[in-house]
Formats: structure tokens, sequence, C-alpha cells
């Protein structure tokens, strides 16, 4: 059986360097005779690279050979992918993807092509990179109603927040440790402003509850407002901050989605995973919390969970497996502001014993926060569980104080 990869960067070559390296494991586990590269596709040239000889720049090539039936698709991006990926699709080819925008924006409509053929789709790579998730959600945890599922799913981000909480680094210091030591790319913003990790919840949110779920539907906040000060008074409070992508099944049957900076508590399993490390947590209802733990990006985990589609590909020739989600329906994610948490919230201030009285008078009961060295002028408090919306006007209510940073309180 023979195989194609369409993108020969860094996941693509390393997808390449494992079907090599493991060669005859995979092709043992496959249940095939063979399984074997027969293309790559790229624009560039790559001299002197050992696979030079099976390198193309026609999709053509691939797309009308009928020998390929399993193409790889890591180019990234939505175009030319997704018009690839559906050209193999209809030609009866299975892929397998770890391009997240593509899942997430085209997710269904690929999926329902894969139905339509019998073929199938594949992405466990797009999400935890090579910390198995899609699967394990799909079939280890079938007999779940999942409720909820909360990730660190960016380990640039994770990184820049634990310099600045173990190294007191600032936002801008930490940014710079992290494209220096190659974890962000020159441009960082999909990574800093949340777009990455709300592709990658938007996936799981998909697979968990059954509907597409867009990125443009959820709300998504990244990291760049967060200060040393804001990491002091959190620690004071015994937590520390973290990107989260969250989603949770509501009564209504809707769901609420969002990514955000969230406060979780010291001795929580999301708490603890620091530096560029992933952690994705499933709350289902006959398992309780289970978590995944990993390094979310490289090279080789990430083309090692490619590799494991590939496989699953290769057994299931001639027949669809029973994956996937349905459409989106109007008005499926609620308004994230409908959310029941705590607020931590930092302000500043000109009269603090003023301040005090008036946020006691319209918020209620607050936990104030203090740590040594903090400014004179900010103050800072944790409300107690409420509707987001609602905390949200009785904190404007408040004219004593200007907030500068709002962070939302999670029970993970």
């Amino acid at each position: 059986m023979y195989t194609a990869v369409m993108g020969y960067g860094t996941v693509g070559s390393g997808v390449v360097e494992v079907l090599t390296k493991n060669h005859d494991s995979i092709v043992k586990r496959s249940t095939q005779n063979e399984l074997e590269v027969k293309y790559i596709l790229d624009l560039r040239d790559f001299p002197g690279d050992p696979n030079e000889d099976k390198m193309i720049k026609d999709f053509n090539i691939i797309l009308n050979d009928d020998d390929i039936k399993i193409v790889v698709e890591t180019m990234g991006g939505l175009h030319p992918a997704f018009e690839f990926v559906s050209s193999c699709l209809k030609a009866g080819k299975s892929v397998v993807t770890s391009n997240k925008e593509l899942v997430a924006a085209k997710g269904y409509e690929l999926l329902s092509l894969a139905a339509e053929n019998n073929v199938n789709f594949l992405f466990e790579a797009s999400v935890g990179g090579g910390i198995p998730i899609i699967r394990p959600i799909s079939q280890c945890l079938a007999a779940n109603e999942i409720d909820e599922i909360a990730g660190i799913l960016n380990g640039t981000t994770n990184f820049i927040l634990t310099m600045m909480i173990e190294k007191n680094m600032s936002f801008e210091e930490a940014l710079k440790l992290a494209q220096d030591n190659g974890y962000a790319e020159k441009d960082p913003t999909a990574d800093i402003e949340g777009h990455d990790a709300c592709r990658k919840i938007c996936i799981l949110a998909s697979l968990c509850f059954g509907r597409h779920v867009y990125p443009d539907s959820v709300y998504t906040e990244g990291i760049t407002k967060i200060t040393l000060e804001d990491v002091a008074f959190v620690n004071a409070f015994g937590g520390v901050i973290k990107l989260l992508g969250r989603a949770k099944r509501m009564e209504n049957g809707k769901i609420f989605a969002a990514v955000t900076p969230a406060i979780v508590l010291n001795g929580s399993q999301l708490a603890s995973a620091n530096d560029v490390f992933n952690a994705i947590l499933v709350r289902g209802d006959a398992t309780g919390d289970v978590v995944f733990y990993g390094k979310g990006a490289g090279k080789l985990p990430t083309a090692s969970a490619v590799v494991a589609d590939i496989i699953d590909c290769a057994r299931n020739i001639g027949r669809k497996k029973p994956f996937g989600w349905g459409e989106a329906t109007e008005n499926y994610v609620v308004d994230y502001k409908t959310a029941e948490n705590p607020l931590y919230i930092r302000a500043e201030v000109t009269d603090r014993d003023k301040a005090k009285a008036e946020i006691g008078e319209k918020i209620g009961n607050v936990k104030y926060l203090t740590f040594d060295g903090c400014s004179e002028n900010e103050i800072a408090f944790v409300t107690e569980n409420g509707v987001e919306a609602e905390l949200l006007e009785k904190i404007g209510s408040v004219e004593s104080i200007s907030v500068k940073s709002l962070i939302r309180i999670t029970d993970y």
C-alpha cells in the first residue's frame, strides 16, 4: 500500500522519518503487506535529502494515482489544504492531517465527504500533538457523557506564563525567550492572542458534544494583558494563571465555550503543567476527571500521532470508521457571559477605604488579596461565584475603581 505526504516541513519530514525508522513494526500493525511513501509534495527543493527521489510539485500526480490509498496533509493553513484534502476524499483516498485550522473550520464538511466516499478523515495530531486525546475521547471514553473539557492547549503561552510565574519575567521578556528558544514564531499572534487554543477547543468541543463548533462562535482572549502584579496577587490567592480552552455542556442542550486566561488553584493537575507542556482535562459522568498530559508540539511527537492515524486508516481500508460529529446549529454556543464562576479583579484606586466601602455595597462579599510590595494605588479582590454578566454589571457600577485586569476562576 502506498501513501503520499503533502508538506515536507517540520511535521511532514517527521512523518516520513518515523515511517522509515519504524517501518517493519508499522507495517505489521497496519495489517498490510507494505506501507510505503510514494510521493512527497512540496513546492521547495530539498537537494541531497534522502527522499529527494520522491519529491513532486504537482498535486494531480497524487490525486490521479490509484495506488495512493492514504494521503497525509501537513501543509497547514486553509488553502490549498482544504481543496487538496476534499479532492482526495472524493477520489476515494483516506486523509490524515495535523492541521488544526483546517479541522476547526472545515471538519464537518470533510468528515461528511469521507463518509460519502467510504474513506476516513483522521486528525489525532491536530489538538495535542503527540498527546493522545481524539481517539481516547471517541473510543476509550465512549461510555461516558462528557460534561466538560478544559485544557492548556498551547505550549508557547504556557511557557510564557511559567516564566512570568517562576522567573518573575515580564510578558515581553518571556515572549522574547520563547522566540529565542524556538517555541514562539516571529509573529506570535496566533499563540499569544489565543487563536491556536481556540481552534483546538473547537475540535474537542465538536467531538465531545456532537455538533461542529466554529472558531468565530467562541469567545477568545489571549495573555497579552497579564502582568507580574496579576501573577503575584493570584499567587497570594493560592493559584496560578493559565490560558485555558474550555467547553461545557449546558442543561438546555447548548454548550459554553471560551478561551481565556484563567486561575487554577495550586494542587490542580492543570496548575502543575508548566513550561511547554499541555494538559487536557476531560470530565465524564462515569470516569470523573481524566487528565492527558505531555508535549503538545514538536517534530516527532506530532509525527507519532500522524503515523498512528495512518495505521488506523490502513486497518480500515474499504470501510468508514464510526467517527465524527453533526452539523452546527444556530446559537449552539451560548454567550460566554452566561457562565457562572468567581472573578479576580485588579483595579486602580485613589481612596482604598472608599473603594472597599463601595465594593461591599455594590458587589457584596469579596476576598481581598495582597502581597509584599504591592502598590497602594491598586486593589485586588475575588468575587463570590456568580453569573459573569451579573458580576460585570455590579463591578461596572463601582465608580471608585478603574479595572485593570479581570480573570476567571475555575474549579479544575
